[in-house]
């Protein structure tokens, strides 16, 4: 389509919408979602600063400035819930998000291509299951009286234990089902920028003598590291929001001290206590503090690497 070298910048917008139209219908389905449920949902934002009745809505209820901010750091057991918070997401970053590297790294190793899609499918399988079959999984594993865990204790002669009424295992077990069941998901993305390395610098590097760990060292590692990267400012954009289910179906009366979260803390006081602006202003924290991290892991990461979200 020809362009007219006086056309306006509105022509040329408008010429240029028409060229690619086809592009842009594909794209309204995905366009309307975050525009029906991410932006839309932000001036429910405005309810953190107001007393909020259900029944009065945005226009009728109080205006009460930062007292629900307030509200949040004088009372000892958001403090406590906020560091249970902060500790199962830090283990979750240490421990879950170079699972996944390790794990594509050990797969590009494989040369039986049978054997290999094989391993791939199993540790694919546990990312389709729900959190209430793998807390189920969990439960039965661990067991007090039929745990094979607890069967193994016994055989080498130590004591019985209830895990998920210990405050000091459930942070474990929290983030341990989390690496087992989404590492391998996980790996697909690593996998994907495996192969877009270049064959022939391993074939340089083994003409050169270079073994095959020296090779992931010093190839496969640094080319994965713009996409490893990536993924890093994207979990830590994240940090404080860990999930609702995957902790809710773990807890119960004897370690809910310990185990309890963001997410299940604004459950049980927002909906079942009816604390609606108390607990949107938990969750505007968590906005603030989660783009902070973004931001400032952005910042680090285009000094450091020249990589970033943008």
């Amino acid at each position: 389509m020809a362009v007219h070298k006086n056309a306006s910048p509105l022509q040329m917008i408008g010429l240029y919408l028409w060229k690619h139209k086809m592009l842009y219908l594909l794209s309204i389905p995905g366009i309307l979602y975050f525009v029906v449920f991410k932006y839309v949902p932000l001036a429910g934002s405005a309810i953190a600063f107001q007393d909020y009745n259900i029944f009065k809505g945005f226009s009728g209820s109080a205006w009460i400035g930062f007292k629900n901010f307030d509200k949040m750091f004088a009372y000892m057991e958001f403090v406590r819930i906020l560091e249970n918070t902060l500790l199962i997401a830090a283990y979750d970053l240490i421990f879950a998000f170079p699972a996944p590297i390790l794990m594509a790294m050990l797969l590009n190793e494989l040369r039986g291509m049978i054997y290999k899609r094989l391993v791939q499918t199993v540790i694919y399988m546990p990312h389709f299951l729900s959190w209430v079959i793998i807390s189920g999984i969990a439960i039965g594993l661990l067991s007090q009286e039929h745990g094979i865990v607890n069967h193994l204790r016994s055989w080498i002669g130590l004591d019985r234990v209830y895990f998920l009424g210990e405050e000091s295992y459930i942070k474990s077990i929290i983030v341990g089902s989390g690496v087992w069941r989404d590492t391998g998901w996980g790996t697909i993305i690593y996998l994907a920028a495996i192969t877009g390395i270049n064959p022939e610098q391993y074939e340089a590097a083994e003409i050169d003598g270079a073994s095959r760990w020296r090779q992931t060292i010093s190839i496969t590692l640094p080319s994965l590291l713009p996409t490893i990267t990536i993924m890093f400012l994207l979990q830590i954009g994240h940090f404080l929001d860990f999930g609702f289910e995957r902790v809710f179906v773990f807890l119960n009366s004897l370690n809910q001290s310990s185990g309890d979260t963001l997410d299940t803390y604004i459950y049980r006081v927002g909906l079942l206590q009816q604390q609606y602006g108390y607990t949107t202003a938990i969750g505007l924290f968590k906005s603030i503090v989660g783009l902070a991290l973004l931001v400032t892991g952005n910042a680090l990461s285009k000094k450091a690497t020249g990589e970033g979200l943008y």
